[in-house]
C-alpha cells in the first residue's frame, strides 16, 4: 500500500508531490474550489454532525474555504510553507499548521472529520491511514475529493489529450474505490457536477500548476502550454471571453470504526 498512485515511480511521485510551492500564488488564483454539496455529502458520512474538521494536505485552502462556509471549525495541515502562507492570507479563521498526512500535528481523537482535496494520491497510506485514524474520533468521517474536467464536453477530451506530458499518470480517483484499511469502513463514492469560470489565458495558467507539467522538462512544458493556448484560441467555445469549464467532483468517504 506504500505508494498510493498506481503506475508511478517513487522518485517521480516525490518530485510531483513537492512541486507546487514554487507556484503557490498561481495555484491559489487558478485552481478550482469544491462544490458545497460535495463537501456536505462527505461530512454527512459521520455518525454525528462534525464541528472540528481537519483539512489534510490543505494546499492554498480550496477545501478549507468551502468548509468555513459550512460553518465548521477548520484546522489546515500542509507540508509546504509557501502553500500554507497563501491559505493563511485568504482564510484568517483557519488554524494553519505545517505537517504531513504521515505525521499529523494534532492530538488523538481531536477532530470529527478529515477532508482531503486533490491530495490523497500523494500520501504514503501505510503511514497515513494510522495517523488519520489516530486524530479522528470513532465514528468520524474521512472524505477525499478530486476535481476533474468533464470530458463529456467534446473539446475538453481533445484538449486534455493534447496537454498530456511524459510525466502524466493515472490517479486514484479514476478507480471505483480507494485502498481499504482495518480502521475504516469500506469507502462510498459519489460524483457531483461543478464548473469554473475561465478564459483561455486563465485555463492555461491553471494547467501550468498541474504537477505533471511542473516537473516536465522545460522544453516540453513550454511546448505543451503553447499548444494549449493555440488550441483554445482556435476553439469556438473558448476563443473569446469567459466560458464555464465543466468539472466533475469525485468524493470518496469512509467512517472510522468504533
Amino acid at each position: 500500500m506504500n505508494s498510493s498512485t498506481p503506475g508511478i515511480e517513487p522518485e517521480l511521485h516525490a518530485r510531483r508531490a513537492a512541486s507546487f510551492g514554487a507556484k503557490a500564488a498561481a495555484y491559489a488564483a487558478h485552481r478550482p474550489d469544491y462544490p458545497e454539496k460535495a463537501l456536505a455529502w462527505g461530512l454527512a458520512g459521520a455518525n454525528r454532525p462534525p464541528e472540528r474538521v481537519l483539512d489534510l494536505g490543505a494546499g492554498t485552502g480550496k477545501v478549507s474555504e468551502g468548509l468555513v462556509a459550512l460553518g465548521v471549525t477548520v484546522t489546515a495541515v500542509e507540508p509546504d510553507a509557501q502553500m500554507l502562507e497563501e491559505l493563511a492570507k485568504a482564510l484568517p479563521s483557519v488554524t494553519p499548521l505545517i505537517g504531513t498526512a504521515e505525521r499529523i500535528p494534532l492530538a488523538d481523537e481531536s477532530v470529527d472529520a478529515v477532508v482531503i482535496g486533490q491530495a490523497f494520491h500523494w500520501f504514503d497510506l501505510d503511514l497515513a491511514y494510522p495517523e488519520i485514524a489516530r486524530v479522528l474520533r470513532p465514528g468520524g468521517v474521512v472524505a477525499a475529493l478530486w476535481n476533474h474536467d468533464d470530458e463529456s464536453t467534446g473539446w475538453l477530451a481533445e484538449f486534455n489529450s493534447l496537454i498530456k506530458s511524459s510525466m502524466s499518470r493515472r490517479w486514484l480517483s479514476d478507480y471505483e474505490s480507494l485502498p481499504e484499511h482495518e480502521a475504516f469502513e469500506p469507502f462510498e463514492k459519489e460524483t457531483f457536477d461543478h464548473k469554473q469560470p475561465r478564459t483561455a489565458e486563465s485555463l492555461v495558467e491553471t494547467i501550468a500548476t498541474h504537477s505533471h507539467l511542473l516537473v516536465a522538462p522545460e522544453a516540453e512544458r513550454a511546448a505543451k502550454l503553447r499548444a494549449a493556448r493555440e488550441f483554445l484560441d482556435r476553439n469556438p467555445e473558448t476563443a473569446s471571453g469567459e466560458f464555464d469549464l465543466p468539472l466533475t467532483t469525485t468524493v470518496f468517504r469512509t467512517r472510522r470504526r468504533s
